[in-house]
């Protein structure tokens, strides 16, 4: 039998929609889907990969659209803030089950049910083998929580940031849900990802991982095998770099 080949990085942060979270369902969170994210975490816990975590909150947000029209646009995104504390502890319940040790640490006051970000806490955290979540995105309106990925990334010197998309392979040149002519993109920088507006993260966190030389790995959650394949070093998804993307 083959040993699985040594971890490519030693820290890398994941970045869920709060969609993953959904499955197959138009609003919410599906325990299942949940269980099973948490089971790939923990599988890379076990290699000895220290995995921190930013969700989003499109999964309960996405259903106060509606209701947000017309809303100011701050009050609108603590509404979001408070959304991804919600899927935080989900989360953190489903890898607890997995026999995780885990810690969700919020950019906004919500001590009752998590800890307060704090740089060197959440890098203790990690070195100590707990699987840590960061929730409430920057804590700031008018930010992503892709910005709050690229961030938190570089706060705690994670190697990599690994970006899960649902249902699809990773970068395309066109939405491939309305183009189904659109072509996959194995490489690319990000430099030239800002220039083609192409849908890996927003503009701003884009800029951020590329002035940082930040590589992230955009791949489709939907394959169980994905996150142990690029940690173990296998091209899957799409690489996006500062290096020369491929021919």
């Amino acid at each position: 039998m083959t040993p699985d080949p040594e971890p490519k990085f030693n820290r890398i942060l994941l970045k869920l929609s709060g969609e993953a979270l959904m499955g197959d369902l138009d609003h919410g969170t599906d325990a299942n889907e949940v269980q099973r994210i948490a089971r790939q975490v923990a599988a890379i816990r076990a290699r000895g990969v220290e995995i921190a975590i930013v969700v989003g909150a499109g999964n309960i947000y996405r259903g106060l659209e509606a209701a947000a029209e017309g809303m100011d646009r701050a009050t609108g995104d603590y509404m979001g803030m408070l959304a991804t504390v919600l899927n935080a502890l989900t989360l953190q319940d489903a890898l607890e089950g997995a026999g995780q040790h885990t810690r969700v640490l919020s950019a906004i006051e919500t001590k009752e049910v998590a800890e307060p970000y704090i740089r060197r806490r959440a890098m203790r955290h990690l070195e100590k083998g707990r699987v840590v979540i960061f929730a409430a995105g920057t804590g700031n309106p008018f930010f992503t929580t892709d910005t709050a990925a690229a961030l938190r990334a570089l706060e705690i010197r994670a190697e990599a940031i690994l970006m899960a998309k649902n249902g699809v392979e990773g970068v395309y040149d066109a939405d491939p849900a309305t183009h189904p002519e659109a072509k996959f993109i194995p490489e690319i920088t990000h430099r030239e990802a800002i220039e083609r507006g192409l849908k890996v993260m927003d503009s701003t966190a884009l800029s951020l991982c590329m002035d940082n030389d930040l590589p992230i790995y955009v791949f489709n959650m939907g394959d169980e095998g994905n996150i142990d394949r690029i940690v173990a070093g296998e091209q899957v998804g799409t690489l996006v770099s500062n290096g020369s993307p491929a021919a």
